[in-house]
């Protein structure tokens, strides 16, 4: 199931997940998210409101499917670069950091995005 058109929504969805992947958005990882975005939306000010609409539409999702999703709509951009692919990655553990603490459901759904990127990134070289 894809749902993200661009990879920056798709980002954005990602940066969602990974602040609730303790089971509760904290000010500190909402406050990350909202400086990444600055470079994910670049010339767009509604960053709060992008943010907002994107947790209510990530808390629609039935969240036993996430990672289907995740791994369907990473599927779609085969042509992003490893190296933006691992710059995601990164900036997730800025998010579940930014509280100073890594849950083990935050640092789970970190290895599940790292499989993810890892077998992409697999993908992408066989053709």
């Amino acid at each position: 199931m894809v749902v993200h058109k661009s990879f920056a929504d798709f980002v954005l969805f990602l940066y969602v997940h990974m602040a609730h992947a303790d089971g509760a958005l904290d000010d500190t990882e909402k406050k990350v998210v909202l400086e990444k975005m600055s470079k994910l939306f670049p010339g767009e000010s509604e960053h709060h409101k992008r943010f907002s609409q994107a947790v209510i539409e990530y808390q629609k999702f039935d969240q036993t499917k996430v990672t289907e999703i995740i791994r369907a709509t990473f599927g779609q951009f085969r042509d992003i670069k490893f190296t933006q692919k691992y710059k995601v990655y990164s900036d997730m553990y800025d998010i579940i950091n930014a509280d100073g603490k890594i849950e083990k459901s935050e640092m789970k759904a970190l290895d599940e995005l790292k499989q993810i990127i890892n077998m992409a990134s697999e993908a992408g070289q066989t053709k």
